[in-house]
């Protein structure tokens, strides 16, 4: 079974960019992936495009998107983890990855949360392959 699944956050300029990007770069039988935010912002993080440009991931087209701009028939909604009241967006299921988002820090913090972003990509897909995620 193929699900649709948003990585949503305020801005939709870090972190649910570079999951968007790491979903993307996985089996496409599995998911079709957005992501998107409730605030307008100008553009996706520097340091987010150079952290997954260096894993071989290229962002650097993408550009942060609100909620009304994705289907709105999404079955899995990701939170990156807000901090502040995080966007809704109606799903089958959801998930909070409570992330701290690297803005504002060092190159090391956007690298670390790039990492935990893979792993976390790759064990929904393996749950979704699997159908251990049953919705």
């Amino acid at each position: 079974m193929k699900y649709k699944v948003a990585f949503v956050c305020v801005h939709n300029s870090c972190r649910s960019q570079m999951a968007e990007g790491w979903a993307k770069s996985l089996d496409k039988n599995v998911m079709d992936v957005y992501s998107a935010g409730t605030e307008n912002y100008p553009q996706v993080k520097p340091m987010a495009v150079q952290v997954m440009k260096e894993v071989g991931i290229d962002i650097s087209s993408h550009k942060p998107k609100l909620l009304t701009d994705i289907p709105n028939d999404i079955d899995i909604v990701i939170k990156m983890g807000c901090n502040v009241n995080c966007p809704y967006l109606p799903s089958k299921h959801t998930e909070d990855w409570g992330l701290i988002d690297p803005s504002g820090g060092t190159i090391e913090d956007f690298r670390k949360t790039r990492d935990i972003l893979k792993d976390k990509v790759e064990d929904l897909a393996r749950r979704i392959a699997s159908e251990e995620l049953v919705i």
